[in-house]
């Protein structure tokens, strides 16, 4: 009898540890970070509007690193080719006032163009970038570096404040954006900015 009291003692301690444990798992941040976890982990992430995501043709790079060496600031990386514009501009790593008296401006806290995330270029309205308003969606941008040619099709042209940092954030395929003072006959310190966001749809 005492043999089955202990077990029965050990039994119910037990199952209240269980439930204690359960109770404390699923009200903190460990359980919405498991869940997170298991649901990138499976490819289950669903659009926040409850549909189904829409699968997406992407490019990726061929090599896992397209750079073996990375550029040091103010080093020319390549050229941004906008056949729109017949147009083909020198590109360097940097976005101080050095950088973008040369030219394009790549954005060094930004990926490199052909990589997978954000690729970041920037320009002066009143130099490199002064006829980019005539591009827009379904243009092409190329992009020509030591990795190879890079190929984006636009897909979105937006206007921002001057001072909105969602230009920069990562994305999650490559994707390259160009960005430049708004508007382009304005006198002074531009208040926006002109935004082009293109997918990678080819490389050679």
């Amino acid at each position: 009898m005492k043999k089955r009291s202990k077990s029965r003692i050990v039994l119910l301690t037990l199952s209240i540890a269980f439930i204690l444990f359960g109770v404390w798992f699923s009200s903190t941040n460990v359980f919405t970070f498991m869940k997170g976890y298991l649901i990138f982990k499976t490819g289950q992430i669903e659009a926040k509007e409850g549909k189904k995501p829409v699968e997406q043709k992407q490019v990726v790079p061929k090599k896992d690193n397209l750079y073996p060496e990375r550029p040091r600031e103010g080093d020319n990386i390549g050229n941004l080719i906008i056949p729109k514009l017949d147009a083909s501009l020198p590109i360097f790593h940097g976005t101080d006032e050095e950088e973008l008296e040369k030219g394009v401006g790549h954005f060094a806290k930004s990926v490199l163009p052909g990589e997978n995330d954000n690729s970041v270029l920037s320009g002066h309205r009143d130099t490199v970038f002064r006829k980019l308003g005539d591009v827009g969606k379904g243009d092409l941008l190329i992009v020509e570096t030591s990795a190879g040619t890079f190929t984006y099709k636009v897909k979105k042209v937006r206007i921002v404040d001057k001072d909105d940092r969602t230009v920069i954030v990562p994305k999650r395929k490559a994707t390259l954006t160009v960005s430049t003072c708004y508007p382009f006959d304005f006198i002074g310190a531009s208040p926006e900015r002109y935004i082009l966001v293109a997918d990678l749809i080819s490389q050679k």
